[in-house]
C-alpha cells in the first residue's frame, strides 16, 4: 500500500523545541528573581521537565485537564500554594520568554515544502490544538497542513493506537497510507507502526540502538526514504 500521506509530529522534530525552551527558561526565571534557586538553567530546566513529564502522564490518564497540568507544574517547580490565577499567570509569563525564542530547525521549511507536491500533510501532536496551531501559524507553516491534531481535544495521546487512527480518519486514509516523522521512538515511531502506520524515527541526535525502527538523522533524508521504497523495508539502517 502506498504511502499518501505524512503525519507529522511538532515540537523536536519540526520546532525546536529544547532551545526554546532553554532560552525561556534562562529569561524567566532571571525576570522572575528565581535564577539564584538553581546551580545552572539546566538543572532548573531539567525540574521542570521531570515535573511536566509526571503531569503529563497524570493528564493522559484522565486525572487532570490540560489547564489543570499547566497549573500543578507551577506549583510544584515552586513548591508554593498557588490560586488557579496565580499559577496561570505565572505561566503566562512563562510562555512570553518561551515564544520570543520559538524557530523551526534549519531542515524543516524545505522538507514540508519538497513533501507538498507528493503527499498529503498533517499534525499530530500531544499538546493541544489552541498551543500548536497558534505555534504553527508564527512559525509561517500552518498552511502545510490539511489537519492539526491534539491529545487535549482528542482525549488519547501517542503512543495510545486511537490517537493515530483518528489523524487517519481526519484524512481518510487507511493507517498503511500514512507515515509518522517524530523525534521520540517509543511515543512517535514505536506508536505509529503498532497502529499500522509507516513510522519514522527522526533521531537528530544520532542515538541510534534501535534497528527495529527507521530511522533517519535529519529530515533532509525523509524524502529519499518515502519515494525509494514506500513501506521502508530496504531503508531501516538510514542514518
Amino acid at each position: 500500500m502506498a504511502i499518501r500521506a505524512v503525519l507529522w509530529d511538532i515540537d523536536d522534530t519540526l520546532f525546536d523545541y529544547t532551545s526554546a525552551d532553554r532560552a525561556g527558561m534562562r529569561g524567566h526565571l532571571a525576570a522572575e528573581g528565581l535564577a539564584d534557586r538553581f546551580p545552572t538553567v539546566d538543572r532548573a530546566l531539567g525540574r521542570w521537565r521531570e515535573i511536566t513529564d509526571l503531569n503529563w502522564d497524570r493528564f493522559a490518564a484522565g486525572e487532570t485537564d490540560f489547564q489543570g497540568q499547566r497549573r500543578d507544574r507551577v506549583r510544584m517547580f515552586l513548591g508554593a500554594e498557588l490560586s488557579d490565577a496565580e499559577a496561570d499567570a505565572w505561566f503566562e509569563r512563562y510562555i512570553v520568554h518561551f515564544e520570543s525564542a520559538w524557530s523551526l530547525f534549519p531542515d524543516s521549511l524545505a522538507v514540508l515544502d519538497g513533501l507538498a507536491a507528493d503527499y498529503r500533510q498533517a499534525v499530530l501532536s500531544n499538546s493541544s490544538i489552541r498551543n500548536q496551531d497558534r505555534k504553527l501559524r508564527v512559525l509561517g507553516v500552518r498552511d502545510h497542513f490539511e489537519a492539526v491534531l491534539c491529545a487535549a481535544e482528542l482525549g488519547v495521546a501517542k503512543p495510545d493506537a486511537a490517537a493515530f487512527h483518528a489523524a487517519c480518519d481526519a484524512l481518510a486514509l487507511d493507517p498503511g497510507e500514512v507515515a509518522y516523522v517524530g523525534n521520540e521512538p517509543d511515543t512517535d515511531a514505536g506508536g505509529a507502526v503498532a497502529a499500522g502506520l509507516a513510522g519514522v524515527w527522526l533521531d537528530r541526535g544520532g542515538i541510534g540502538g534501535r534497528p527495529e525502527l527507521v530511522r533517519i538523522t535529519d529530515l533532509g533524508q525523509l524524502p529519499g526514504l518515502l519515494r525509494g521504497d514506500t513501506r521502508f523495508g530496504a531503508l531501516s539502517a538510514i542514518g
